[in-house]
């Protein structure tokens, strides 16, 4: 309510000030002299024309007695007009002064309305000053008011804000309840308040992640171990090549979920970039055991490697490998051509199924994030095979290329060579 009755007084103020100055500006002087005081001084000087030097005025005017040549004979006051030339200009009345009927001089009655205006313009302007030195004081008090309860806090508030972005939640915004922004500034502390304990919370909830992935390893570790173990037993007991083979193909995979499982590769998908990357110069013959250990179910005949110095990551290539193949027994479930060629510094390895392969608009969000094709309908996914895959190739300064082929989908792996920029 301060500020309503700021701007009431400053509006009566502003009146005033308007007011006075339409007076002023309305204001004239006042020429008209009072008959009767005029006839009383002319028929007094008249009366005591011959002895006009002793004359004494009778009247409230002032007046100035000049004879037949312009001489002066009396005057009331040393400052009034001594000839009719100056009593025109300031407006003086002239009148005659007759004796024994004929006119022997002239009475110049003094118009003092000049000095009555002036005194009321001073009186006007005084009020005029002193409005505008109130209507200062009051704009200038109400200046400081508005820093100190406005500008200041929120200057505050600025800094408040800095520090939260900072990441500084401790310290609390000291707030004046008698400021007009008393509760906005609360509800700034409040924000702090709940920044702070979500900031806890996430805290907490990282330190049960990390807790979470800890058993998790352990108790991943020990079912794959008993497989690991059962199938060597299984391998050395077996008298079949076939089954031997199969035993093997347990071993190797039991290997990789070994190496896999420190990752927690299913409970870290939002955390991918977290997942290191680290490619190193490698024969290109280790490829064919690569697809080999993820052709599991022996759908595609893995063609002979051209002999050239690769740069990979091999756990992670594998996981490539394994990725493509295991979309391709989940949808489309065919045999699988394999092409492998060495062109323009890069190792190529084509996979194609017999699918069918998919829509041509849905091929550019295959390898995005949670995206899958019509054809995953009722089937287990989360549609992060090839986008994980598509990370991996990046960081080892390769590329993955998702295109239909002439018979299903093709998926493309162009893997650096060593040496290469």
């Amino acid at each position: 309510m301060k500020y309503k009755a700021f701007l009431l007084f400053l509006t009566i103020i502003f009146l005033a000030e308007i007011s006075a100055l339409v007076w002023f500006m309305n204001t004239s002087s006042n020429d008209l002299q009072d008959a009767v005081e005029i006839n009383a001084a002319v028929q007094s000087v008249q009366s005591d024309w011959e002895n006009i030097y002793s004359h004494k005025n009778s009247t409230s005017l002032d007046y100035t007695v000049l004879d037949r040549d312009g001489n002066v004979l009396f005057k009331t006051r040393a400052e009034l007009s001594e000839s009719t030339n100056e009593a025109v200009i300031n407006r003086d009345t002239i009148l005659d002064i007759e004796a024994a009927g004929e006119t022997v001089g002239k009475i110049i009655i003094h118009n003092n309305s000049r000095k009555g205006l002036a005194e009321s313009r001073k009186k006007t302007a005084a009020v005029i000053v002193f409005t505008a030195v109130v209507q200062f004081v009051l704009c200038a008090a109400y200046s400081v008011y508005i820093y100190r309860r406005v500008i200041k806090p929120f200057k505050k508030l600025e800094g408040f804000a800095e520090s939260v972005a900072g990441g500084n939640l401790d310290i609390p915004l000291k707030m004046d309840r008698g400021n007009i922004f008393g509760a906005f500034t609360e509800s700034f502390d409040i924000m702090r308040s709940e920044l702070k304990k979500a900031r806890l919370a996430e805290a907490r909830a990282n330190a049960e992640k990390k807790e979470l992935v800890a058993k998790l390893s352990h108790d991943i570790r020990t079912p794959v171990a008993s497989i690991k173990a059962a199938s060597e037993v299984g391998a050395a007991i077996s008298e079949s090549e076939k089954n031997r083979q199969n035993f093997t193909h347990i071993i190797h995979k039991a290997d990789q979920i070994n190496t896999l499982v420190t990752n927690l590769f299913s409970a870290a998908l939002e955390e991918l970039q977290q997942l290191t990357v680290e490619p190193v110069d490698m024969e290109s013959g280790e490829i064919s055991e690569m697809l080999a250990g993820a052709d599991y179910f022996h759908y595609a005949e893995i063609p002979a490697v051209p002999e050239c110095l690769i740069f990979a990551d091999k756990l992670r290539l594998q996981q490539v490998f394994d990725n493509i193949f295991a979309n391709s027994y989940k949808y489309a479930n065919t045999k699988i051509d394999v092409e492998i060629l060495l062109e323009n510094n890069r190792l190529s390895v084509k996979i194609e199924d017999y699918g069918g392969g998919v829509p041509n608009e849905e091929i550019p969000y295959l390898k995005e994030k949670f995206k899958r094709g019509k054809n995953s309908e009722n089937i287990e996914g989360a549609g992060l095979g090839l986008y994980i895959s598509d990370c991996f190739m990046k960081e080892m300064g390769g590329e993955l290329v998702i295109e239909n082929g002439q018979h299903g989908l093709s998926a493309t792996i162009f893997i650096k060579l060593s040496g290469t920029i």
